[in-house]
Formats: structure tokens, sequence, C-alpha cells
């Protein structure tokens, strides 16, 4: 079998190996004898199926962190944490999961080894976390960090998400408004008015028109929209899918920085988090480049590319434009005092910030407009089926 393993050489830079061998155990085995450290580990028995994917795992890394660290700040040994963690799992796939990490510890493997053979469940990012702490012997302190992490991630995403539900729904509800005047009030009214005769508004006329082409033709529209919806909802469930609308996005001028700082906060506080975990500088750019898109990752290519060639941090950030001004000034003041993990930190919390004021900002500002706009095309609708009537009325007097 063939696997495609991510570690970090000799030289403290990540490198990607294939190697040949019977089994995933074996495959890791070889890679330490090499020297290599691992951080993730793929193939095997589904490697050659083209066309397939493989399934993500369910299991909650980060409640898996958060309670490994409560029972290791009990005074539990690791294994013993672990074992415990084991017990107390019902979900067959996980307990399967807890109990090979427990039979690698068992084994004489590190725990990052053996996190590195889940790679569909363990993020490199995770796996180099408990690496780098397995070197200092503070895995209590790594994992806190990463509990941290997750949560400013998760604090972040729960903004975002929160803030789209009342205008998703409005939509939802106007569109569902607007599409029961046309498709059933509209045709009602189109036959009073050819029952009524007389001239009538071409506006009028319009919906007149369109009320014939609903009732002739409505069981069409009706297969025509579920066929849509159905279309629709394969399409955004391609993996490639949310990298193309982001992609769009990006192009809206005040909308696209505000998506580049938010990518930006993830990757300084990745990158963050593994500097203080005493990754070095270049292996941690290495490893977090996956966090940035397109152009950004590029960009990060070329930043590194000078760091190693002895440019500081802070000028080859800024020069491929992966900074703003006031980061670009803490990873300057981060360089003299030596902190540089921490200010990158801070300077994810500042980006957090500022991306939390500008959506509480959208939100204000595109509730109402959103509301308005679907009021108008409601109320337009309603005045061009009742205009007729109005005529109708007046000309009665």
């Amino acid at each position: 079998m063939q696997f495609t393993i991510r570690s970090i050489d000799r030289a403290a830079a990540v490198s990607t190996i294939t190697l040949d061998a019977p089994s995933k155990e074996l495959a890791l085995q070889t890679a330490s004898e090499r020297g290599l450290r691992v951080l993730s580990i793929t193939g095997g028995a589904s490697m050659g199926m083209p066309g397939t994917r493989r399934r993500k795992s369910d299991f909650p890394v980060g409640q898996f962190s958060q309670e490994l660290l409560t029972l290791l700040n009990a005074g539990l040994a690791l294994v013993e944490s672990i074992e415990t963690l084991n017990e107390k799992e019902s979900r067959a796939e996980r307990k399967d999961i807890l109990s090979k990490l427990v039979a690698d510890l068992f084994r004489g493997n590190s725990l990052s080894n053996a996190l590195a053979q889940f790679p569909d469940t363990f993020p490199p990012l995770f796996v180099a976390t408990v690496r780098a702490s397995e070197r200092t012997g503070g895995l209590p302190e790594a994992l806190e960090k990463y509990v941290a992490y997750q949560s400013q991630l998760d604090t972040v995403k729960k903004k975002i998400v929160s803030a789209s539900i009342y205008p998703v729904l409005l939509m939802v509800a106007g569109t569902l408004v607007i599409a029961f005047l046309l498709g059933y009030v509209v045709p009602k009214f189109a036959k009073i008015f050819e029952d009524l005769g007389g001239e009538v508004p071409w506006m009028s006329k319009l919906l007149i028109q369109w009320g014939h082409f609903a009732q002739d033709y409505g069981l069409m529209l009706l297969i025509a929209i579920g066929v849509s919806i159905v279309a629709l909802g394969f399409w955004i469930a391609r993996p490639e899918t949310p990298t193309r609308i982001v992609q769009t996005l990006q192009k809206i001028p005040a909308l696209g920085e505000r998506i580049r700082i938010y990518q930006l906060a993830r990757f300084y506080r990745s990158l963050g988090m593994l500097l203080r975990g005493g990754m070095p500088a270049v292996a941690s750019l290495e490893l977090v480049s996956d966090l940035l898109p397109g152009a950004l990752s590029k960009q990060l290519g070329i930043a590194t590319q000078l760091i190693r060639e002895g440019t500081p941090f802070s000028q080859a950030m800024e020069k491929t434009g992966l900074t703003t001004a006031v980061s670009a000034r803490m990873l300057r003041v981060g360089e003299r005092t030596g902190q540089m993990g921490e200010m990158m930190e801070r300077i994810a919390l500042f980006y957090d910030s500022e991306i939390s004021q500008w959506i509480d900002w959208f939100v204000k500002l595109f509730e109402p407009l959103l509301m308005a706009f679907i009021g108008l095309v409601i109320g337009f609708i309603v005045v061009v089926m009742y205009f007729p009537i109005f005529e109708l009325a007046g000309s009665i007097r």
C-alpha cells in the first residue's frame, strides 16, 4: 500500500513524501527511522480508487482536547486519561479511534505519532501542537492553547452565523409571499380582469399574461423550481463551491477586505499558537499555509522564502501584503521584544474585534434595507393588481 506522509524533517521544514508499506504502522516506523516527525498520514486501502472521497470523521477534536486537559490537570497519566475517555464513549467509531490511541501509547509510540494515524480526524495543526509540547513536556499547556484557539474560532463563526439567520429568514419569507402572489393571487385577478373587459394599464396586462402562463404551465413551473432547488443543493454540497463563493465575494471591495482580514486572523492565530509551542518559524509557516486561499497562499510562499533568506518576519509579511498598518507595527514590536507568538495572537484578537464591529454595523444597515426592498416588491405587485379596479371604480362614479 502507498502512503503520503506530511512531516517535519531534520532541517525543521515541512515536507511531503510517499512511502510503500504493508501497513500504516510500518509506514510511520519507516518515517521515524528517517528522522521525520509525522504530522499526518494518508493513503492505504483507499488509494488508487478514482472518484472516491474520504469521509470526514465526526470525532469532536475540541471536546476531546478539553476533556483530556481536565483529566491531566486532575492528576491522571496520559494513558489513563485516554482510557477513561474510551470507557465513557458510547459511539462505535469514536470508541475505535480512542482504543487505537491507547494501543499505540502502550506500544511506546508518542501521542503525536498516534494522532497522525488519523488524518481525517485530527488536523495537522493539532498534531503539530501536541508534537511541539512533547519536546517541552507541556502537554496540558498545549491542549489549553488549542482549546482557546478553537473557542476563539467558534466565537467568530457563531457571530457570522447568528448575524445571517434573520436576513435569510426574511428573504425566505419574502420569497414565499411573492411566490404566493404570483402563483395563486395574480391568476385569479387575471380572470376577473378578463371578465370585466375594458382597457387596463400595460403593467396590469403583463400580470394578466403572467396569470395565463401560471395557469397553463403551473405544474411545469413547480417541477422546474423543484429541479432548480435540488441542483442548487448539489452545487452547494460540492467541495469547491465554498471556495468559489468566497472568491466571488472577495471581488466586492468592502466585503472582500473583511473576508481577507478574517482569513488573516485565522492565519495569525494558528501561527502564533505554533510559535508559542516552540515550533520553528519556517516550519510553522509551511504548516499553516493551507489556511490561506489561492492568492494569499502564494503570497505566503514568497514571504516564507524571504524569511529563509534572512529577511525579518515583519518586513517579509509587509512586502507580500499579509499585514495591515496595525498588524505590521505589532509584528515589529514582537520582533523587538522576542514575543512573536504572543503578538500574533494579539493581532488575531484585534482582527476579530474589527470583524465583529463590522458585522454589527452591516446587519444594522442591511436588515432594514432588505425589509424595505421586499415590502416594495410586494407592494408593487398588489398595487398593479388593484389598479384596474381603482380605475373601474372611478369610471362608475
